[in-house]
């Protein structure tokens, strides 16, 4: 026996690529191999076993080899180890890359599909419009194992059906894939999992039991996706949907079904689900979407935002059984109110396609403020801005005549992958984003993450409100090793002139102040290697009641304001904003909150600093007039209520 210890330099540590690789190369060898952590051994062979061990960069282990060629599998294995790039390149792999996500369905009570033939139900309007389209019922159903026992000497046929079925899998798979080398190796670096013994094998032993082929493949995946949950790695973690996701797609085979796939839409159609994540939105066909139903969310949700940017109506929080969903074949909605009715009847399929109509009416009489600078009756100008996540979303703006971005969220250029974005990265995105706005102003809010927005290689601390906790500026000012980098890439980007830099979630004026003596320390730092900077304005979102009550103080620090009214509005009434039972309390036009947004114009006010709202509460007509007459100077949305914001404040 052989063994010795060695560091692991391997970027991000012994994740699910280098895990298989390691693997692999273990099994070049004739010894037998172990990996030990903290006294914890695994099998060297074993992809799955060695990504157990949670052995992240810079931690040590043990490398242990007993047999012929021990001496040469250790030293290669060193190697291998002490290679910072040994499996790099690898983006993150998602479970909706493989697989569409599964979806779980949990009963509501409230109006029945008969009913809503005639009588509309009522969920929370998301995204305005009238539509009405053929359904496009998004709901994967939960599978179930048969829990067969086979007839004597059936093991051997049933093994041999599934190892057809993954066969077939693989090659769908790769045939799906588009041909970049990073899309096949995530898929390679997946199916090199689904194949080690302890997936693999395991479900071979438990059909050779006797075991049907569906019910092992889902108890086996069941088990080592929560063996994987139970790993103290985010992205470890992580990979227990990859698991779930290849085990989903091999039961469906094993059990001749299909899942449904929003890529895949080729009618135009009203979808229904239970929920939609960032990334169904981000891999659905959206030429083919023209409405949205959903079971859960609320007005301030991701879902409505996406929806709202895309123009496409959206009813969510809508208490409707998921069994009766099923057979809907045609729905129709009112995405302002929040109405929906399923198989509708003759007539309110008229009313709704007319309103509809006058709808599309009223955006083509609208296209003549896109060039406009809106200006009310007594020559106030009022900004109107765009909020942005993606540099894809810039042409759409600039087509609905953005006077700039009042909010690009950065977050989203950290998310979907595994790794965080360095330097260079940052600053080329922000500055194209600036060059594209020029000469408007484009405000950057610095990164605004939490535990309810998990990021790759940041460890979250378990949270009873993740929405009261580490996050935002707050675990920024903890983490300089992700803050600088961002800091200096914004102070690169800024050179093009028309950059603002803003900080989130401020409850205290020294968290601001050691933010800006960051930010400064980042510009001397630059300017002493030579690298050119601008000198961007400096503002914070006022989104919590501390940052309210001190506004006067922390408008004596800053060059502007901007109000994030969906978080304002759900600290200032105590509610979930996600909650849609609490709906009814998540009133941005509440007088405490309009109070709240008074006291922070007042403060700008005579601090001379320039205000804006870039929560959802500025893109609604019926609250545009109040936030004016308090004082506010810019409102930024989504593209989509742009036009119709400009026709508002012309007419004040």
């Amino acid at each position: 026996m052989y063994e010795l210890k060695t560091q692991v330099r391997v970027e991000e540590g012994l994740h699910t690529r280098p895990s298989t690789q390691f693997a692999k190369l273990a099994k070049s060898f004739k010894s037998d191999v172990e990996v030990i952590r903290d006294g914890l051994a695994a099998n060297g062979k074993s992809a799955v076993k060695i990504m157990l061990l949670g052995v992240k960069q810079f931690e040590e282990v043990v490398i242990r080899a007993s047999g012929e060629d021990e001496e040469q599998a250790i030293l290669s294995l060193k190697l291998f180890l002490l290679d910072e790039q040994a499996g790099v390149g690898i983006a993150a792999a998602s479970n909706d890359a493989v697989v569409p996500a599964s979806l779980t369905a949990a009963p509501h009570t409230a109006c029945s599909r008969k009913e809503g033939a005639n009588t509309a139900c009522k969920g929370i309007g998301a995204s305005e419009g009238h539509r009405v389209a053929d359904a496009f019922v998004y709901l994967p159903e939960v599978l179930k194992a048969p829990c067969l026992r086979l007839a004597a000497g059936t093991e051997e046929k049933e093994w041999q059906r599934f190892e057809q079925i993954f066969g077939q899998m693989r090659e769908r798979l790769m045939e799906q894939l588009d041909a970049s080398e990073e899309d096949r190796n995530i898929i390679e670096s997946l199916l090199d999992v689904s194949a080690d013994e302890e997936y693999h094998g395991a479900i071979r032993q438990r059909v050779l039991s006797g075991c049907d082929a569906a019910s092992a493949c889902l108890a086996v995946g069941d088990e080592l996706a929560a063996a994987l949950e139970g790993v103290n790695d985010p992205y470890i973690q992580a990979r227990a949907e990859d698991v779930r996701g290849i085990t989903r797609q091999l039961t469906l085979r094993l059990l001749g079904k299909e899942d449904v796939c929003l890529s895949e839409l080729e009618q135009p159609c009203i979808v229904i689900a239970e929920d939609l994540s960032a990334l169904d939105f981000a891999r659905a066909n959206l030429a083919q979407i023209r409405g949205i139903v959903c079971m859960h969310g609320s007005a301030t949700s991701h879902v409505a935002i996406m929806a709202r940017a895309h123009g496409i109506p959206a009813v969510l929080g809508l208490g409707v059984s998921l069994d009766s969903l099923r057979s809907v074949r045609q729905v129709a909605l009112n995405g302002a109110d929040g109405h929906v009715w399923f198989d509708p009847e003759e007539a309110v399929i008229e009313r709704c396609q007319a309103a509809e109509h006058r709808e599309q009416q009223q955006l083509q009489a609208l296209q003549d403020f896109r060039h406009l600078t809106p200006t009310t009756r007594d020559g106030r100008v009022i900004e109107v801005a765009a909020n942005l996540g993606t540099l894809k979303e810039i042409h759409a703006a600039i087509e609905a005549g953005a006077m700039g971005v009042g909010l690009f969220r950065t977050e989203l250029l950290f998310m979907d992958r595994r790794s965080l974005p360095d330097e260079e990265e940052q600053t080329r995105v922000y500055t194209e984003l600036a060059k594209a706005f020029a000469p408007h102003p484009v405000i950057i809010r610095t990164l605004d993450v939490g535990g309810d927005k998990p990021l790759p290689g940041i460890q979250f601390p378990q949270e009873e409100n993740p929405f009261l906790g580490w996050r935002g500026l707050r675990m920024c000012l903890d983490r300089p090793d992700i803050f600088l980098p961002q800091l200096r890439a914004l102070l690169r980007a800024s050179v093009e002139g028309n950059i603002k830099i803003m900080f989130p979630m401020v409850s205290d004026v020294d968290e601001l102040r050691r933010a800006k003596a960051l930010l400064a320390e980042c510009a001397q730092t630059l300017e002493a290697e030579g690298i050119a900077t601008g000198q961007p304005k400096v503002g914070i979102m006022i989104e919590t009641p501390a940052a309210v009550l001190t506004a006067e103080t922390l408008a004596a620090e800053v060059d502007f304001f901007s109000i994030g009214t969906n978080d304002l509005t759900q600290y200032v009434m105590a509610v979930d904003r996600m909650n849609a039972r609490l709906a009814h309390l998540y009133r941005t036009d509440h007088p405490a909150v309009l109070n709240a947004i008074r006291m922070v114009c007042n403060a700008a006010e005579q601090h001379g600093i320039q205000v804006g709202v870039c929560g959802e509460a500025a893109a609604k007509p019926e609250m545009i007039p109040s936030l004016v007459a308090l004082g506010v100077t810019e409102l930024s949305m989504s593209s989509t209520s742009i036009l119709r914001a400009k026709q508002v404040i012309s007419s004040l």
